[in-house]
């Protein structure tokens, strides 16, 4: 089964969704390490990129749309990284009407190449990556499985909960975190965070959305 562009469309909306029932969680993640605002920014992020991409034809059009959006409205080192995530993605899948399941894991691969070049963090240096890192992961050991999609969903959501809470135990290198030392450990990262609530709720998206479509044909 293959993601269509209203699935992508749908996706964004669930992530704005399930980051803006988080905000309070992230502000007081990234209150801890950095300014404290990292869920009100994000939130209006994903907010205007619904907005933005009402009118998109194609899965690039979703993603690039997202893209300039969050680093618009975000803006900084967040806004940029976020930004350069979908951005890369989009340019990814430029060419394609809908995103099979292997082009989906290769989609958020370039997106992590292109993080981990802006942004110069690897794993272990308790940023978005930390979380990226393991489902761009588990994705790509999905694809080679022949693993359905709702499963690959589900195990990247995990890996992304799993690399997100891991950050707790890590000294920042990057950021505003870097300056508070050996604070840091103990609190998990809000970018890490944000990026894990990103894959749950593709996730839960998915998983809804084939459960109503299984509904719907048996009351057929």
């Amino acid at each position: 089964m293959t993601i269509t562009t209203d699935n992508l469309k749908d996706m964004v909306k669930a992530i704005s969704t399930a980051l803006s029932d988080s905000k309070s969680d992230l502000n007081a993640l990234d209150s801890e390490l950095g300014d404290g605002d990292h869920g009100t920014t994000i939130c209006a992020g994903f907010a205007a990129a619904v907005n933005a991409i009402e009118e998109a034809q194609t899965p690039s059009e979703v993603l690039q749309k997202t893209a300039m959006t969050l680093m618009n409205r975000m803006g900084g080192s967040s806004g940029a990284l976020f930004g350069t995530l979908f951005l890369r993605a989009a340019m990814t899948v430029k060419e394609f009407d809908d995103v099979s399941s292997e082009l989906f894991g290769a989609m958020w691969q370039a997106g992590l190449e292109g993080v981990i070049s802006r942004g110069k963090a690897q794993p272990g240096d308790k940023t978005m990556v930390d979380a990226l890192s393991p489902a761009v992961a588990s994705l790509a050991q999905a694809s080679t499985a022949g693993t359905s999609l709702g499963e690959a969903l589900r195990h990247a959501a995990s890996a992304a909960a799993d690399g997100a809470q891991a950050t707790a135990n890590m000294q920042a290198k990057y950021g505003r975190a870097r300056y508070v030392g050996e604070r840091a450990v103990g609190h998990v990262d809000a970018g890490a965070k944000s990026i894990a609530l990103m894959f749950g709720a593709m996730a839960d998206y998915w998983a809804q959305m084939n459960a109503a479509e299984e509904d719907s044909n048996g009351e057929a």
